[in-house]
């Protein structure tokens, strides 16, 4: 039966689960027509489960078609389910019983599947006991709320995290029929006010949101430990993006699968959170399935681990994530880094010793400092950053040309001296690669880095490191590599008022002029380097 005749041949239905404390969980089911029982393929989600992730994956109905029995439910609190939506919360335990309750459905065959990205990969992880299901295709997800949720290094994601909390706080006004104040989510969304006046709507529209205890320094882990080591056992497939804000929750998961002897396999793309172009996973996802829960042979092998190389275009494949090596570019300023762009300049080891110097750099909070693209933007992806380098608020670094191609592979780090007049300033940096074209240089973003000091040790001049978004990028010959240094990335990292407090908790007119130098004896960045017949293989 071809694809359109089969789709046509899958049934649709509603049921339900009654949960031990009496809160029913609603769920939408997809399956063949003829046939069954079925391996189940479960997704849990808190958007409506209508919606079903149709933003990067195949509708439901799709999945059917190819023999499958497709549950898609929505979470406690949200949707047509009853309760109270508290983020991750009881996830563990409703999913541990939507576990057991999809096992000893007629028409499922006791194999299960999970797949979802974001917060639907999430709750792929997050089990009560070992009844784990037989393989999860997490995406886009972390273990970890501190760490690969909401903030890179200590600085606070501001216009993601927001938009991000508004969203949720509209679906429970929603929920509630509050449509005054959904109107209003929606309103300072549409207009961005959300960027200035996001922080005080939530506390008005929704005060029991998580943004409001994560910002305030209050995190729950909603990992259950007995059921997690037996679902990083268990096949996995893992789906990155190189400007994915949750790309190192990504990364980690590999890690974490690794270590507790599981086989993880990762793909990494040149997507973004909620745009996996045209990536043809909805394909891959199926001969994981197929092969874990039906027993079919992979088409063809499978590398563990495929990356794409956003610079020549191509993937690269091998059994584990490649270990680069590290080359070392040496910082000179003279303290004109950020007005003549040929004053900074970075040096190979074989000139190190023309390395050092000194700069200072000024943030006016009226006018902070913008940045645009990357991981961290609602418009993440490649961005020219001619114009924002050339601000006379951002310090820059620039290579000669370079004499051969070069392959970076891993995270970028940054250790320099710095100390703030203040009691706070944030780093916001970046690496791009610099040619001419059309008379014109263009500057094209590779990676992010941001971090953020608050309190007296601001103004110690000591040294400081700056960790960059994961990349894997040929840059070739001739081209040259360049370092941006900022103390703002607004609106993408709060405004750091430089008195000590964290940029939530301060008015607009209580931010306070950062001024901060630099130190650059010493000061490197560390680029990891692929070997040529690693990054080609």
């Amino acid at each position: 039966m071809d694809t359109a005749g089969a789709l046509c041949d899958v049934i649709h239905g509603q049921r339900q689960l009654v949960l031990p404390d009496g809160v029913a969980l609603q769920a939408s089911c997809w399956r063949p027509r003829h046939g069954g029982p079925w391996p189940a393929l479960l997704m849990r989600q808190p958007y409506g489960r209508a919606l079903a992730s149709t933003m990067v994956y195949a509708h439901p109905a799709w999945y059917a078609a190819q023999g499958y029995l497709v549950v898609v439910q929505d979470v406690r609190g949200c949707g047509d389910s009853g309760g109270r939506f508290r983020l991750f919360a009881s996830e563990a335990s409703d999913g541990s019983c939507t576990m057991a309750w999809l096992r000893a459905q007629p028409d499922c065959n006791g194999r299960i599947g999970c797949y979802g990205f974001s917060y639907q990969g999430l709750t792929q992880l997050l089990w009560a006991g070992p009844d784990a299901p037989d393989c999860t295709a997490p995406a886009m997800a972390g273990l970890s709320l501190q760490h690969h949720w909401c903030r890179d290094g200590q600085a606070d994601w501001w216009v993601l995290g927001l938009a991000w909390a508004l969203q949720l706080a509209a679906v429970v006004c929603q929920r509630r029929g509050d449509g005054a104040a959904y109107g209003r989510i929606r309103k300072a969304l549409h207009s961005q006010d959300f960027v200035e006046e996001g922080w005080d709507l939530l506390q008005q529209v929704d005060p029991e949101n998580h943004l409001l205890r994560w910002w305030s320094g209050v995190w729950e882990s909603p990992v259950a430990e007995a059921g997690l080591t037996t679902v990083l056992q268990r096949p996995m497939l893992l789906i990155g993006g190189w400007y994915d804000p949750y790309l190192r929750g990504t990364m980690a998961l590999y890690d974490q699968s690794l270590k507790a002897g599981g086989c993880p396999r990762l793909v990494v793309g040149p997507w973004t959170h909620g745009n996996w172009h045209g990536g043809q996973l909805d394909q891959q996802h199926l001969t994981f399935f197929n092969h874990h829960l039906k027993d079919c042979p992979p088409e063809q092998p499978q590398a563990a681990v495929q990356l794409f190389d956003v610079g020549c275009g191509h993937w690269w494949r091998g059994s584990h994530w490649p270990q680069p090596a590290l080359a070392h570019y040496w910082l000179r300023g003279t303290g004109l880094s950020g007005t003549d762009p040929h004053a900074g300049v970075l040096l190979p080891e074989s000139e190190k010793a023309m390395a050092g110097g000194w700069d200072r750099l000024v943030l006016d909070p009226w006018r902070a400092t913008p940045a645009q693209g990357g991981h961290l933007d609602v418009l993440a992806g490649p961005t020219d950053r001619h114009d924002l380098d050339c601000r006379s608020d951002v310090l820059t670094f620039t290579t000669a040309p370079l004499p051969c191609s070069l392959t970076l592979g891993g995270t970028v780090r940054l250790r320099l001296k710095a100390a703030s007049e203040g009691k706070g300033f944030d780093l916001c940096c970046a690496l791009s690669q610099v040619w001419e074209m059309d008379g014109r240089p263009r500057v094209e973003q590779l990676a992010m880095g941001v971090e953020r000091w608050l309190g007296p040790q601001a103004q110690d001049l000591i040294w400081r490191q700056v960790c960059f978004q994961p990349l894997l990028q040929t840059v070739p010959a001739g081209v040259r590599l360049r370092l941006s240094v900022a103390l703002a990335g607004w609106p993408l990292i709060g405004i750091n008022p430089g008195n000590g407090r964290a940029p939530h908790t301060v008015a607009a007119h209580e931010r306070q002029v950062v001024v901060v130098r630099f130190c650059w004896d010493e000061a490197c960045l560390r680029l990891p380097l692929l070997q040529r017949e690693k990054a080609a293989a």
